[in-house]
């Protein structure tokens, strides 16, 4: 489907961090660039807010990440950890996103969600029905909802490009080793290597601040249901 984009559009978006996170994690061992993927995303429209849905660790390590994304134009959006009898442990932003989104169509041309889960198709549908809204979703297409991708106006699909997109040694390394083999890595394509697991919240707001700081601000300014469960 064809989408209009013009410079006078009002976006809003709204970034399940924790679920660009572990697609990025489990297709390529790397961080994502949430930067370069707002800037992306907005494609020089007027950009009235951005946020990103994070999760309050136990460590409290929190501050400099928020002020990484508040650098980049990004508003974050803080909940803390459930802990339950047994010891596990969960959160959840799916409706806080839903409700935000909800609360500021009216003032939206578009509202383009950076997920990839499929729970998000109700909302989808409700702003393109209800508010008129076009809505995008943008986000790592081997890790998205295949019905999300068929309800949304546009999917802009990360993987066609991902090195744009993410940042760390792994992605380094491998551009190296295929750069000395003259083609692509090992078992002949990319993102064919096993994930690494049990990686806490605390990790994920981490390594999302060591690229933060040094991506560029916007102008004008979960994969499928995996909870974000810390292991």
């Amino acid at each position: 489907m064809t989408v209009i984009k013009h410079k006078e559009q009002r976006v809003g978006i709204f970034i399940d961090a924790q679920n660009l996170y572990h697609s990025a994690k489990n297709l390529y061992h790397a961080r994502v660039n949430f930067g370069q993927v707002v800037k992306d995303a907005l494609a020089g429209r007027a950009l009235i807010r951005a946020i990103a849905y994070v999760i309050t660790t136990e460590s409290g390590e929190e501050t400099a990440f928020f002020e990484a994304l508040t650098k980049m134009g990004i508003e974050a959006k803080t909940k803390d950890l459930q802990i339950f009898a047994g010891g596990s442990k969960k959160a959840d932003w799916d409706v806080g996103l839903a409700v935000d989104a909800i609360k500021m169509a009216p003032k939206l041309d578009t509202v383009i969600l950076v997920t990839g889960d499929g729970d998000f198709v109700p909302l989808v549908e409700y702003l393109q029905m209800n508010e008129g809204c076009q809505v995008e979703v943008v986000s790592f297409g081997r890790s998205s909802s295949l019905k999300l991708k068929e309800a949304v106006d546009e999917f802009v699909d990360l993987d066609t490009n991902a090195r744009k997109y993410l940042i760390g040694p792994n992605i380094a390394a491998r551009r190296g080793i295929r750069s000395l083999r003259g083609g692509r890595g090992r078992n002949g394509a990319e993102g064919n290597e096993r994930p690494h697991l049990n990686r806490t919240h605390s990790d994920v707001n981490n390594t999302i601040l060591d690229n933060a700081a040094a991506t560029p601000s916007p102008e004008h300014s979960r994969a499928e249901n995996d909870g974000p469960v810390i292991q």
